[in-house]
């Protein structure tokens, strides 16, 4: 593997926060230096400063290709996973850039690092030295093949499926990433007694449930309201698809997670209670909306929603700590551009649709409503099946 000199590390170092493109421009006045494949190493740097600080700020850590840097998980979610399995022997079968191995290692006496591409694999096991993770063995071979030669059991197997195909484009099916869980999910058992599974936010979780069988939890997990990952947590004994337990998780910076947990059998016996717009209206957070808790989040939470399809909810009180965002309805306008405007001094505001028949694009075309301001717009459909907009301040 590649490593690099001080004067090299120094390059890179200084030139952290510059544009690439005019540093290639400026090659030629660093004729002593491999200025193309320094530029590589800063643009990745670039590209993980906010997902991976640990390694950014560490001066003679190794960046594979940016794209690795792309697929792998934050540091934030990387640590949110390994606080949900502990044990004597993980061994993670898609290691890549080896973020999740690193956290799990602080959850696990001993990890094994997997990985088929023999440059990434080595970067990894570079940094793991560097980073000073002495429990984890890392290993240049294919899942398939470790598992054939693996000796014993692990506590837990862990996959993160590639989801590019050959053409690089992004897949989610649980039969088209590599390795192939589904085919493999007898080896996996044989190896092991519980199975953690990150699968792409597009894959519907309830087909997930019926493919892989042996599920006993589902974790939908976002990172500031956006969704990033699903991972799905398998042992022999499962119960039925409708009773399988799954968690919405919204990870915040500086604040403790927003946390829902329900059964699809639960969504499906609440009966939710229908309401006009009243003092306070909610939007929950990305992942109770993937996770599909929109009956269910209402009822526990006692709140009203104003659609069977919308879900958007409302509360004559202030309802505290709500997982997702919270405003004052500050008045209900039809759908008129005239009308609206009234509301707007500025002509700015923030548009939402949901459950309605335009998109935001039509709306701001159609309104001219710039983006921006302190005002937030709800276009949706309430209880009577009407079009309306609710005009909102946040709390």
């Amino acid at each position: 593997m590649r490593t690099f000199t001080p004067e090299e590390q120094d390059f890179i170092l200084r030139h952290q926060q510059h544009d690439v493109a005019q540093l290639m421009l400026q090659a030629s006045r660093y004729p002593q230096l491999p200025v193309q494949e320094l530029v590589q190493q800063i643009k990745a740097r670039q590209k993980a400063v906010q997902k991976l600080p640990t390694w950014v700020q560490h001066p003679q850590a190794v960046f594979p290709v940016a794209l690795s840097v792309e697929q792998s998980s934050s540091e934030e979610t990387a640590a949110y996973k390994a606080s949900l399995v502990r044990g004597k022997l993980l061994v993670d079968l898609t290691g890549g850039f080896g973020v999740d191995s690193l956290y799990f290692a602080r959850s696990f006496a001993q990890v094994v690092h997997v990985e088929q591409n023999q440059e990434l694999q080595e970067v990894a096991r570079y940094n793991f030295g560097l980073l000073g993770a002495a429990n984890i063995q890392s290993i240049n071979t294919t899942a398939e093949d470790f598992l054939q030669t693996m000796e014993g059991k692990a506590d837990v197997l862990y996959l993160d499926p590639a989801r590019r195909g050959h053409h690089e484009q992004k897949l989610h099916l649980l039969q088209d990433c590599e390795p192939d869980v589904l085919h493999l999910l007898p080896l996996l058992f044989q190896k092991a007694d519980a199975i953690l599974l990150k699968t792409s936010p597009m894959l519907d979780i309830e087909q997930a449930l019926q493919e892989l069988a042996q599920v006993v939890q589902v974790w939908v997990v976002a990172l500031q309201n956006e969704v990033k990952e699903v991972l799905y947590l398998l042992q022999p004994a499962a119960p039925a698809p409708a009773d399988v337990p799954r968690t919405a998780v919204n990870l915040l910076p500086n604040a403790a997670p927003q946390l829902l947990t329900f059964t699809r059998a639960q969504e499906e016996a609440a009966n939710p209670i229908y309401a006009d717009p009243l003092a306070y209206v909610y939007e929950p957070n990305a992942a109770i909306l993937k996770a599909g808790a929109y009956r269910f989040l209402g009822q526990h939470l006692q709140l009203s929603k104003l659609h069977p399809n919308s879900h958007l909810y409302t509360s004559a009180q202030l309802l505290p700590h709500f997982p997702g965002r919270s405003f004052r309805c500050l008045d209900v306008s039809r759908y008129n551009k005239k009308e609206l405007l009234k509301h707007l001094p500025e002509k700015k505001a923030n548009i939402t649709v949901r459950n309605f028949p335009e998109s935001v694009a039509d709306i701001r075309r159609k309104t001219g409503i710039k983006e921006g301001g302190h005002t937030y717009l709800f276009f949706t459909t309430d209880r009577h099946q009407k079009p309306v907009v609710l005009i909102c301040g946040k709390v």
